[in-house]
C-alpha cells in the first residue's frame, strides 16, 4: 500500500509540474524506457562543449516534453504567447550550446550536421552549405541590408523570435498521444 500511495503521489507531483495526465505520464514513461534501454537515464543526448555526455532522468525528459505539450484551448491569448516564448526559448537554447546568449555559425553548423547525420544522401558538406545559407537568412532577417565588411555575430533570443514570427509552432511541435489500442487493432 505504501508504495502505491508513494506512486500515485509521485504521479501526482509530475502532473503538476508538467501538465501531463496520469494517462501520458504512463505513455511517456513507457517511451522513456525504451529510448533508456531500460536504465535510469538517457545518456548521449548530445555533446556540450566540454565533451561531456549529458544525461537526463525520467522526470527531466517529461519536463522537456512538457514543452511540447498541444496547447490548452481555455488559455487567454497572453498565455498562449507566453507558451510559446517558452517553447522557443527552450529551442533556442538547444542551439546555443555554450549558453552566450547568441547562437553562433558554429553552433548551427554543428546542430543541423547533427540532424542530417542520419541521412546518408546528405554529405558533410552539404549540410556545411545548408546551415550556413540559414544564417545569411537569419542576418538578411534580423539585421537587414549587410555592409560587405559587416560581420553577423549570430543570433540573440530576439533574433530567434523575429524568425519564429509567423510560424505556427504551436500546431506542429506537439507531443502527440496516440490511442495504442485502436493502433494495435488497426494491424
Amino acid at each position: 500500500m505504501g508504495a502505491a500511495h508513494s506512486a500515485s503521489a509521485e504521479v501526482r507531483e509530475l502532473e503538476g509540474k508538467t501538465g501531463f495526465s496520469s494517462d501520458q505520464i504512463e505513455q511517456l514513461h513507457r517511451r522513456f524506457k525504451q529510448l533508456s534501454g531500460d536504465q535510469p537515464t538517457i545518456r548521449n543526448l548530445r555533446k556540450g562543449p566540454s565533451g561531456l555526455a549529458d544525461e537526463i532522468d525520467f522526470e527531466d525528459f517529461l519536463t522537456i516534453m512538457s514543452y511540447f505539450r498541444p496547447i490548452d484551448t481555455t488559455l487567454s491569448e497572453e498565455q498562449v504567447a507566453l507558451s510559446r516564448k517558452e517553447k522557443l526559448r527552450f529551442l533556442f537554447h538547444m542551439y546555443d550550446s555554450d549558453s552566450d546568449g547568441r547562437i553562433t555559425l558554429e553552433e548551427y553548423r554543428n546542430v543541423v550536421e547533427e540532424l542530417l547525420s542520419g541521412n546518408p544522401h546528405i554529405e558533410k558538406g552539404s549540410a556545411r552549405s545548408i546551415a550556413d545559407g540559414a544564417m545569411m537568412e537569419a542576418a538578411s532577417v534580423c539585421v537587414g541590408q549587410m555592409e560587405p565588411d559587416q560581420v553577423y555575430e549570430g543570433i540573440t533570443f530576439e533574433d530567434f523570435l523575429k524568425i519564429w514570427q509567423g510560424i505556427d509552432i504551436e500546431t506542429k511541435m506537439h507531443v502527440r498521444f496516440l490511442n495504442m489500442e485502436t493502433i494495435a487493432l488497426c494491424h
